[in-house]
């Protein structure tokens, strides 16, 4: 099992699925929305039609003293219901966002699994995999918050 991980996180928001999914679907506004996560994103590739194939290089943090440097390419959207991705860098793997509206809230469900690359994080998952998990759903629960900010401030607009 090494330094492999599965993480499923459910969010629900008040919005609309389509705004949620523009908002998502736009990497390089991560660091102003989800400040205290994406510390820095920058696109190496841009998207073909459809969104599929855009490259972005993120350098992220958590709770825990460490900073992570990552790539992704989005490889499936179905706008508004779900995106792909594959991972590479300090980890790899696959994310699946799945969006749905119901009456007034939109449930999102990511489903992230990954294996830890950077060497601190794969040499010592076997002893701080507690740790590692517990700093992904503080992340994960920044996220929510912060996605539920940014859509009060685009209705206040």
């Amino acid at each position: 099992m090494g330094g492999e991980y599965h993480f499923l996180t459910h969010w629900r928001v008040r919005g609309d699925l389509d705004e949620v999914a523009e908002i998502l679907s736009d990497p390089l506004d991560l660091p102003r929305w989800w400040p205290s996560v994406y510390l820095d994103v920058r696109e190496l590739e841009p998207a073909a039609a459809g969104g599929v194939g855009q490259v972005v290089e993120l350098h992220t943090r958590g709770r825990l003293p460490y900073t992570l440097l990552w790539r992704f390419r989005v490889t499936n959207v179905e706008r508004p219901h779900r995106m792909e991705l594959e991972a590479s860098g300090d980890f790899e793997g696959r994310g699946v966002w799945a969006l749905s509206q119901e009456g007034p809230d939109v449930l999102l469900s990511y489903d992230w699994r990954v294996r830890a690359r950077k060497p601190l994080l794969r040499r010592l998952s076997w002893l701080l995999r507690p740790l590692f998990s517990w700093n992904h759903r503080w992340a994960m629960a920044q996220g929510e918050r912060s996605l539920r900010r940014e859509l009060e401030r685009r209705a206040a607009r």
